[in-house]
This record gives C-alpha cells, structure tokens and sequence, in this order.
C-alpha cells in the first residue's frame, strides 16, 4: 500500500474513531440525564397523586379516582399484600400493561421497566387504605417520547459522524499530497539520477522551513557531497593516471639501464640510483598529496581550537630548520600574545607547504613575520628567490600548474603544494594572498580572525 493511502486510510480511520468514541459518550451521557429526567417527573407526579389520593379515598370511589389519575400511554392500579386489589386502569394504547404480573413492595420503587420491548417508567408507593391495611399505589408510564428523541439524537449523531468522514477525507488527501510530494519528488529525481547519471536536485518552494524542506535541503546537500567527491575521485584518477605516468617511465628507463650496463659502469650505476630514489620519493609525496585533495573537507576531520599562534610558527620553524638546515628569520611585530581560532596540523602543514617552497626556489634566508591589524592576523612568509612572473599568479594555485615546468621538476615540484594549500586554506577558514615580483622574490601572507584573551 502507498503511502499516500496509508495516510488517507489512518486519518480517517482514526478521526471516525474519535467521532465514535465522543458520539457514544454524548449519547449515553444524554440518554442517562433524559431517564433521570423522566423519573424525576414521574416520582414527582407519584406523590402529588398519592396526596391527592390520601385526601379523597372515602368521599369518591376509589375506580372513579383511579380512573382519573391514569397517566397518557400508561397504567395505574393499588396493589396490596394478598394481592387483592382493584384492577389496573390503563389508557387506550396501553391494554397489555395489564397483563403484566403485579408485586407487592414494602418500600418505594423507582425505575425504569422495558415490557414488550417498549420502555416505560416504574413508581410504587405505599398508601394507607381505609380499612388501615397498607397498599401499593403503581403508575406505569410510557417512555416514548423519551426514547423517540433519542432515536432522534443517535440517527442525527450518525449522520453528523458520517458528513464529517467527507472534509476528514478531503483534508486527509489535501495532507497526504503534502507529505509525500517531497518525497515523491526525491524518488523521481532519484530515478533520473540513475537513468541519465547526471546529478540532479530537488526544487525548494515555500517558506515555511518545516521538517519536509529541510529534508528536501538536506538531500541536495548530499547530493552535491556526492557530486563533489564524484568529481574528485574522476580527477584523482584523471591526474594520478598522467601525473604517475612520467615518474613511471623514469624508473622503469633508468631500471633498464642498470639491467643492461649497471654492472659495468659504476657512475651509470650511482646516477641510476639516485634517479630512481628521487622519483620514487616524488610519487610518494605526489600520492599522499593526491589522495588528500581526493578528500572532501567534511572528511579532513577538522578540529578547531583557540592556538597561540607565535607558539605555533616558533616550533614549526624549528623543525623546518632541524630538517632542512636552512636560516630562517622569525620577526614579531608586538611582544602581546596572537590567538586565533584553526586547526593547528592543518595550519602547520600550510606553513610547511610555503616554507618548502621558500627553500625551493630561493637561496637566501626566509623571513616569516607575525603581526595583527585590527581585527586581522597576518602571517608574512618572505623569499628573495626567483619569484613568479605576474601572468602566472592566478594560475599557481590550479592543479599541476608550473611556472617553469622543468625547473620545477628539477627542483621535485609535482604542482600539487599550492593546490593542497587553497584547499587547506578554504578548509579551516583562513584567507591567502599570493604577491611576487619575477627575479626578487615571493611574499606569502595568511590571513586569520584574532581572537581576544
């Protein structure tokens, strides 16, 4: 069963279920207080004929007066211990109350009677007759009015219950197209997904950002997480494919080499060597480095933590110095303490990744300064190598990019480094600006939101 009719099936099943159930309430609650009333009435006429019976037994026959007091669709008679009374008066349409058996109570009775499946009102009191034996004055009255509106109410109160199943059964399709035309939607873009292969979202409308839009949003979400990484593992393949292919051939030529002459030539042999560790140590870095871009930043498990931030760059030029003994200058602007809010190994592979290439293309010392304006840290890295020329800056941060590609693959650059550190940058939310002038060098600034101690 669909949804959809599931939905119309349960909205209506259970509002006819609460109309039932508040219906029989009404009703029995209604029927009860209509009873009652007629029994309070019928006690009530109960006495006044006994007084006024009391009052006349002696001077009018008792017949003549019975026969006066007998109630519309009813019956009226005295009833004594022996069962020795006068006989039973009853109106025109209600002879076969008299054949009813009579009984003798010592107390008085109240109630209601069903005789002939015909409901009637009951009341016995005892009277004193005039030779002092103690009677029974019965009135039988008819409840048909009584029963006749309620007849009425229950015909009305089904009829009520089954006009308003009508607007339950509008309003439950009216809700069941709303619930499920989100998801309706979400299956067929699903199915055009698979059909066509091509990603496809969903069309938003409404403002009410209730739970169906947020579901709505939360799928195109996925999907552009889905298409992101689809496109990240087509270009890691992409680029692994072309990128690998040089180092690959490389090897496998300098390989050959050493199979064929290696042995005889020791300065053949060294140079193979070398040149195999040196593009085996390449595709390593070029992998790592690949596989991580390959990576969407929701999966760099990024943790944010507020960092002293001159602490930071003290231990990281420390051990860039330890690794490549290289002179590096480390200038602060102010004594005062800088923090701000990243992640600290991101941020220290992001220094590493521009440090590195400092040391790559210059000879002299790198200079990183520290300092603040306003609300902004800045983080300076300075070189006085060859620079970049200013038609290539906007290019330096796209994938296997090379100014000089091949002083840069001399020099071990796969094109990857300022790739990684865009993404980096955009990851853990700090901002890069990349000045160079060819010939004297490139400055690298990092810009971060301070953050008050």
């Amino acid at each position: 069963m669909k949804l959809r009719n599931k939905i119309n099936l349960y909205t209506a099943f259970l509002f006819a279920l609460l109309l039932l159930i508040i219906n029989i309430t009404v009703y029995y609650s209604f029927s009860k207080l209509v009873l009652n009333s007629e029994l309070s009435t019928a006690h009530d006429e109960m006495k006044n004929i006994s007084m006024n019976l009391g009052k006349s037994l002696g001077t009018i026959s008792e017949d003549t007066l019975l026969r006066s007091y007998v109630p519309i669709n009813g019956m009226i008679q005295i009833v004594t211990k022996d069962q020795n009374g006068s006989s039973p008066y009853t109106s025109p349409g209600a002879h076969d109350l008299s054949k009813r058996k009579s009984v003798f109570y010592s107390n008085e009775v109240s109630e209601t009677l069903e005789y002939q499946d015909r409901l009637f009102s009951f009341e016995s009191m005892p009277i004193l007759l005039q030779d002092g034996s103690i009677a029974n004055l019965q009135i039988t009255k008819s409840m048909e009015t009584a029963t006749n509106n309620l007849s009425t109410l229950r015909l009305v109160l089904i009829m009520v219950t089954l006009l308003a199943l009508i607007p339950v059964l509008i309003s439950s399709r009216i809700l069941s197209n709303l619930i499920t035309k989100p998801v309706t939607s979400m299956i067929r873009t699903m199915k055009d997904i698979r059909q066509s292969g091509a990603f496809k979202r969903l069309k938003l409308e409404g403002s009410s950002k209730d739970e169906l839009f947020q579901m709505g949003q939360t799928f195109n979400h996925m999907i552009d997480l889905l298409e992101v990484n689809f496109e990240k593992q087509k270009q890691f393949v992409s680029n692994a494919s072309h990128e690998l292919k040089t180092p690959l051939t490389i090897i496998e030529s300098y390989a050959s080499l050493l199979k064929r002459r290696g042995l005889k030539e020791p300065k053949l042999f060294s140079e193979s060597i070398e040149a195999i560790h040196s593009e085996a140590i390449r595709m390593k870095e070029m992998t790592e480095q690949l596989l991580m871009l390959a990576r969407h930043h929701e999966h760099w498990n990024i943790e944010l933590n507020q960092l002293n931030i001159s602490q930071l760059i003290t231990q990281t030029i420390k051990a860039f110095k330890n690794a490549y003994n290289r002179d590096i200058e480390f200038i602060q602007e102010h004594d005062t303490p800088l923090f701000i809010e990243t992640d600290e190994k991101k941020l220290k592979q992001l220094l590493f990744i521009f440090l590195d290439n400092a040391r790559k293309y210059s000879d002299g010392t790198i200079s990183v300064e520290l300092g603040h304006d306003h609300d902004e840290v800045y983080i300076k890295i300075i070189d006085h190598g060859i620079g970049i020329p200013e038609i290539d800056l906007p290019k330096v941060f796209d994938r296997f990019y090379r100014v000089d590609k091949a002083r840069s693959r001399k020099q071990g650059g796969s094109g990857l480094g300022l790739s990684l550190a865009k993404e980096i940058a955009d990851a853990i939310g700090v901002i890069i600006q990349l000045d160079s002038v060819l010939g004297s060098g490139t400055i690298v600034t990092i810009l971060s939101k301070k953050i008050e101690k």
